[in-house]
This record gives C-alpha cells, sequence and structure tokens, in this order.
C-alpha cells in the first residue's frame, strides 16, 4: 500500500499505521479513506494529498 503526503504541511499517511484518532484502522489503504476526512495535522482535505513516490 502507498503513502501518500499532505501538500499542506508534510504529513504523511502511512496504510500501516492507519490513523486511530481520526477513526482509520491500521491497514486501511489511502484510496479507502472516507471522503470527508482530513488531514490530523493541519485539517487539509483528503484532495490535498499526493502518493508518495
Amino acid at each position: 500500500m502507498k503513502k501518500y503526503v499532505c501538500d499542506m504541511c508534510g504529513y504523511v499517511y502511512d496504510p500501516a499505521a492507519g490513523d486511530p484518532d481520526g477513526g482509520i484502522q491500521p491497514g486501511t489503504a489511502f484510496e479507502n479513506i472516507q471522503a470527508d476526512w482530513v488531514c490530523p495535522a493541519c485539517g487539509a482535505g483528503k484532495d490535498s494529498f499526493s502518493p508518495v513516490s
């Protein structure tokens, strides 16, 4: 599973860790996160993330 980085603040979403505080279980692919999820660091929308190459 790919990691994704927030273009606004640099937070990296790692599917292996998920975002437990945001209700995202470890092992959840970025593509499977609900559309209204926001960056836990800065609050940017999911559309502000880009795949880590």
